[in-house]
């Protein structure tokens, strides 16, 4: 029941911008961490951005510190990832995902970013 759908993503040139969405539902949106993660080719999983459940409360992978903002609508049960001066290096699948102590972390299916001239 619990769902993630990611959208916003696509083709952007470097120094570009583009905000991916994540639309939840099947849980307490505004009482659980939501992060972003992405997954470029032949890497692993990389936690991106973490927005706690507590009010300010933001971390980011220094990779992309100072270019990217996480933030969340609760009333839309949605979180955002706003992504700014974008590098090639960006370029991967985007997951939002949230981590449930009893039956561990949900994912939507990835929006694509890819960062290209």
């Amino acid at each position: 029941q619990v769902q993630l759908v990611e959208s916003g993503g696509g083709l952007v040139q470097p120094g570009g911008s583009l905000r991916l969405s994540c639309a939840a539902s099947g849980f307490t949106f505004s009482a659980n961490t939501m992060s972003w993660y992405r997954q470029a080719p032949a890497k692993e999983r990389e936690l991106v951005a973490v927005i706690i459940i507590t009010v300010g409360g933001k971390k980011y992978a220094d990779s992309v510190k100072g270019r990217f903002t996480i933030s969340r609508d609760n009333a839309k049960n949605t979180v955002y990832l706003q992504m700014k001066s974008l590098k090639t290096e960006d370029t991967a699948v985007y997951y939002c995902s949230v981590d449930f102590a009893d039956r561990g972390a949900r994912w939507g299916q990835g929006t694509q970013v890819t960062v290209s001239s």
